[in-house]
């Protein structure tokens, strides 16, 4: 007979979190295993007033999250969990949990062991216990890296590149969130589909991923004419979203990327694929704008 270990604990398999440069906004990443687990707890942990906005991502809950703390007046079925306090300082952000019965379970042991925690303390769960956890995490930042133009008429893709790039690449340092195909105006010199990507990475240490990732697309590129683009910050300007919008409704002079005056963006391959490299970097996770092909009208 199969034998479980733990039979009423499911571990998430890593949380993250990434802060801006003020500490006032932080977005909690939880990788799960269990999707109904997920399902109930963005349900519920929406109602907590730390909790600005929850949306799914691919396998992971994400919470915009404002610090404070917050006394929840927990009610089995309608509030029975939530997310109580949130801080920030240097190197650490702290989440502090707390959820009744199978609630405080989620609060308590499914995250304590979860990958990316530097350290926690739990509250015995349980039965109709209540109870919370306080978890320790790296301080993170946000690093977008938009590339385009990496194959040829003949071979390659490159959104097969960049996202081998991205898991290659992964580590303890740097987290490999997310991966968006940008369907772009399709000029008349594309390769075919005309596409740019942006993979997204919460890290410790930026300088040190981007030149990795460039020495790697260096290293298997295709063409002479590609693109890389940085962006670290929390969330790309309305100015960059805007050019985005631009190089998605129709060609665009290379002068307009070089007339993008943002401190947060950075050109690393300055190749012909630089204006679709940009373009994508403020599409991250935005799947349905990012793949919608505009006529050029709108």
């Amino acid at each position: 007979m199969v034998s479980i270990s733990d039979p009423y604990v499911i571990r998430y398999p890593l949380i993250v979190a990434v802060a801006d440069k003020s500490g006032e906004k932080v977005e909690l990443v939880e990788f799960f295993d269990c999707v109904g687990g997920a399902m109930w707890t963005q349900h519920h942990y929406a109602q907590s007033p730390l909790v600005e906005q929850v949306r799914c991502v691919g396998a992971t809950s994400r919470y915009l999250l404002r610090p404070g703390t917050a006394d929840l007046a927990l009610q089995g079925s309608k509030f029975p969990a939530g997310i109580s306090g949130v801080s920030v300082t240097e190197n650490e952000i702290a989440v502090t949990y707390i959820g009744m019965g199978g609630g405080g379970v989620g609060a308590t042991s499914c995250r304590a062991a979860a990958k990316g925690v530097l350290r926690e303390h739990c509250d015995p769960s349980g039965g109709g216990k209540v109870a919370g956890a306080t978890l320790w995490l790296p301080r993170r930042e946000r690093l977008l890296i938009g590339v385009d133009d990496t194959d040829t008429c003949e071979a390659g893709a490159t959104w097969t590149l960049v996202h081998n790039i991205a898991k290659a690449l992964e580590d303890e340092q740097s987290v490999y969130l997310s991966h968006t195909i940008v369907q772009l105006f399709p000029v008349v010199y594309r390769t075919r589909n005309c596409v740019g990507l942006v993979a997204e990475f919460a890290t410790t240490e930026p300088d040190r991923l981007v030149e990795k990732f460039r020495g790697l697309l260096e290293k298997y590129t295709l063409s002479d004419k590609t693109g890389m683009a940085v962006y670290t910050g929390f969330t790309p300007s309305p100015a960059l979203l805007e050019y985005g919008r631009r190089v998605k409704r129709g060609e665009v002079s290379p002068d307009l990327v070089r007339n993008l005056s943002d401190p947060a963006l950075t050109i690393v391959l300055n190749g012909r694929g630089i204006t679709g490299a940009v373009a994508a970097l403020p599409f991250y996770t935005r799947y349905e704008e990012a793949l919608e092909l505009c006529s050029g009208t709108k």
